[in-house]
């Protein structure tokens, strides 16, 4: 019954506001273009009004003790759009039909005042989506863009105060994760959602959208809260006029560009708090012009994946050559003629050791080698074994029995592990497993770096049999290999009388200054529970480079 009654709620909306409420609305719109006019003449006056926020100057009145009141887009964020936020939480929220119906929606979305164009974006969205569904977008996918945008004076301005509220006409569960987390956040107040059973309806509660200026006066009641920040809009000007101190923010992304000043874009290690991990198909900011861009382009991507991965399993004279033309780039540094030097078997096989970024690491190693490989895996789905190109052999996860198995691989050819267990996006390496230092001295590390400019293909909460369909849907999906060279004699296991996390510890860090990335001690574990959402984010632990087994039990080795 959930459907039915939403389509006759809809109608009754719609016919509601075409015909009761279009006065009402053709006033409310002449009387905001009136106060745009006038606002717009006394210019001047509103900017010695409410000064910019360059003039704030928080450090020298006792900061934390100051409350502060702000809006997110257009003020902690340097966008006014809503647009491309609504189109990744129908994106990766509710899938690629809802997604094509919002980017449709463009096409009258322009004749819209805020309000009904506002509306119009939440119901796309919303309608129909469970409400876990928006949970892990709010947690896993969301932040990223919000971080990649977020402006840097309105932040610094907002992290020296010591009380923050957030004042939103967004739906709340759009923001609050975000804010609260990453922000520090005391109260959000944003547009509420009718939830029916697990589900949103897709309409706003009976409130309506969030008035800021009636909710900052129903907040605080006859107080003031001590700093205002906002834009130079004229709903934006009454929250300002409420606040002891009022200042505009207004961010002119072209100006500072051209003049070279980029402290409006904040660096990745300036965030407040790490990104290590997320989640999410879409690699770029889905703006209306890149989302066309991208349907477009999907039929052709969809054929091109499947022609990519084909020539995969052709000889590597002839499959290479024409994975080159089809628009992948590999770039191979380093040495890649090892044989092994152990006396007693000659036919044992090289151990090459590679951070994971994608499931397709060990073919490109093995593309790089011009010569077959072994890889180790578990979880890894029918389809994904299925197209592969390279021999996998799945693991149990028992330490024992799977250290067994790849010494058998071993002693039978070359074989590929992925020691971090999982795979990561962003510059970091995450803690290694041991037990691979433990099968073989012949070990070369492998420096591994994928390129995604449209779609990622790796996912925590997805289709994982999609993940390689998805990589060479990129328009031009890109791999950097640079083998390093076997590790030193003395730094191994039975040669060197090193211990195994010794050596997990060595590697690590060697892959790490190759790449560039930070070592971490996270864990496989800590990825799907933050990205599950059980245990919320990870702690800041992107400088621990220690992989102590003492305090920690190995869970084994894996590639997936």
């Amino acid at each position: 019954m959930f459907f039915p009654m939403v389509i006759l709620k809809l109608i009754d909306w719609i016919i509601y506001q075409l015909l009761a409420n279009s006065c009402y609305r053709a006033l409310r719109k002449m009387r905001r273009n009136f106060y745009a006019i006038v606002l717009r003449s006394s210019q001047q006056q509103q900017q010695q009004l409410f000064p910019t926020i360059t003039k704030c100057g928080l450090d020298s009145r006792g900061s934390q003790q100051a409350h502060i009141v702000t809006d997110f887009h257009g003020v902690l964020l340097r966008t006014h759009s809503f647009f491309p936020y609504f189109m990744l939480v129908a994106f990766e929220g509710g899938g690629i039909l809802r997604a094509f119906l919002l980017l449709l929606s463009c096409s009258f979305l322009w004749l819209l005042d805020y309000e009904m164009k506002l509306k119009a974006m939440i119901f796309i969205s919303f309608c129909g989506l469970k409400t876990k569904d928006m949970d892990n977008v709010s947690r896993a996918v969301l932040p990223k863009f919000y971080l990649e945008n977020l402006n840097v004076e309105a932040y610094e301005v907002l992290a020296s105060a010591g009380t923050k509220t957030l004042l939103t006409s967004l739906p709340r569960v759009m923001v609050e994760g975000f804010v609260k987390e990453y922000l520090s956040v005391d109260d959000v107040f944003g547009t509420e959602l009718e939830i029916n059973g697990k589900r949103f309806s897709g309409f706003v509660s009976q409130n309506g959208l969030l008035v800021k200026h009636r909710a900052l006066k129903e907040h605080f009641g006859d107080k003031k809260p001590d700093i205002g920040l906002g834009t130079p809009s004229f709903h934006d000007q009454l929250i300002l006029s409420l606040c002891k101190e009022g200042y505009i923010v207004n961010v002119k992304d072209v100006e500072n560009i051209k003049n070279g000043n980029n402290k409006v874009t904040m660096r990745r290690e300036n965030y407040p708090k790490p990104l290590i991990f997320h989640d999410g198909r879409l690699a770029f900011l889905p703006t209306p012009a890149a989302t066309l861009v991208m349907f477009l382009w999907l039929p052709l991507g969809v054929i091109l994946a499947i022609f990519r991965i084909s020539v995969g399993f052709l000889p590597f004279q002839i499959g290479t050559p024409l994975g080159i033309l089809a628009g992948v780039d590999l770039t191979v540094k380093g040495d890649t003629n090892w044989e092994s030097n152990d006396p007693q078997n000659k036919k044992k096989g090289i151990l090459y050791v590679c951070n994971h970024r994608t499931l397709v690491d060990p073919v490109f190693i093995s593309i790089s080698l011009a010569k077959p490989v072994t890889a180790v895996t578990y979880s890894l789905s029918k389809m994904s074994e299925f197209i592969s190109t390279i021999r996998t052999v799945r693991l149990t996860r028992d330490r024992d029995q799977d250290g067994l198995t790849m010494k058998k691989l071993l002693s039978e050819g070359d074989l590929v592990v992925c020691p971090e267990g999982t795979t990561c996006r962003e510059p970091y390496l995450l803690r290694f497993s041991s037990l691979f230092a433990e099968l073989s001295d012949e070990i070369v590390p492998v420096a591994v770096n994928a390129k995604a400019t449209m779609f990622y293909g790796t996912t925590a909460s997805g289709l994982k049999c999609l993940d390689p369909l998805f990589f060479f849907m990129n328009p031009r999906p890109g791999y950097i290999v640079h083998f390093l060279g076997k590790i030193p004699k003395e730094m191994s296991c039975g040669a060197g009388g090193k211990s195994s996390w010794e050596v997990a510890n060595y590697i690590q860090k060697q892959l790490a200054n190759t790449l560039g990335f930070e070592c971490t001690s996270l864990t496989r574990r800590d990825k799907y529970l933050m990205l599950a959402g059980n245990e919320g984010i990870v702690g800041d632990n992107n400088n621990n480079n220690n992989n102590d087994n003492k305090k920690k039990k190995s869970a084994g080795f894996s590639y997936f």
